[in-house]
Formats: C-alpha cells, sequence, structure tokens
C-alpha cells in the first residue's frame, strides 16, 4: 500500500508558477513510476506528466510539452510538477498517481487504470 499527498497548488497570475509537490509513504517510494493528471469542472481526468522509477524518463501531454516539468527525489520520498508559463487553461484540481507495473510511459498515459495508487489533489487556478 502506497499514500500520496499532493501540496504546492495556489492561485497565480497567468504567465505565472507554481511547484507541485507529491510526498509518498508506505511501501518504497522508488520502485513505482508515478505521473501528474489534472481535471477540471465539468471535464474529464486528463494525463499531464508521467516519470519513471528512476527518474530516466518523463513523458508530457502536448499541452504542456516546454513549460511543465516532471522529476522525483527518491532519497525524499517526493515527486514534483513545476508549473511556469501558467494558462486559465491550466485551472484544475492536480492529482499525483503511482503504479508498481513497469509499462511503459506512454501506455499509462493512455490506460490511467494502470495507477494504483491516486493522492487527494491540490487546486491549481491561473487567472487572467
Amino acid at each position: 500500500q502506497v499514500q500520496l499527498v499532493e501540496s504546492g497548488g495556489g492561485l497565480v497570475q497567468a504567465g505565472g508558477s507554481l511547484r507541485l509537490s507529491c510526498a509518498a509513504s508506505g511501501r518504497t517510494f522508488s520502485s513505482y513510476p508515478m505521473g501528474w493528471f489534472r481535471q477540471a469542472p465539468g471535464k474529464e481526468r486528463e494525463f499531464v506528466a508521467g516519470i519513471s522509477w528512476s527518474g530516466a524518463s518523463t513523458y508530457y501531454a502536448d499541452s504542456v510539452k516546454g513549460r511543465f516539468t516532471i522529476s522525483r527525489d527518491n532519497a525524499k520520498n517526493t515527486m514534483y510538477l513545476q508549473m511556469n508559463s501558467l494558462k486559465p487553461e491550466d485551472t484544475a484540481v492536480y492529482y499525483c498517481a503511482a503504479s508498481a507495473k513497469s509499462r511503459s510511459l506512454y501506455y499509462m498515459a493512455h490506460n490511467h487504470d494502470e495507477y494504483d495508487y491516486w493522492g487527494q489533489g491540490t487546486q491549481v487556478t491561473a487567472s487572467s
């Protein structure tokens, strides 16, 4: 069993930055591929970014590529999402997730049920 807790969300002006954190506890953090997802009001949950267990591989949704950076620090049992040049379209609840499976990041981005553990979410709002 793994527990995930997100933090770092808030309200910023369009063009601003935020850094989200996801703290993991329970089973060993380093063995799990992880990712960030988001869900805006009235919309389906969508993939944002994924990272391999070692941090060597990353994968991004086209909508955030070049603006967001995913990373992880296994010594601190924490994953991060650095969000730059925020747009109003980025406004959503952001969730972190982890999986005990060894599928490719691309496959997991398009198959959300491959992620076994989810956090409670943190609100991100980018105003015009």
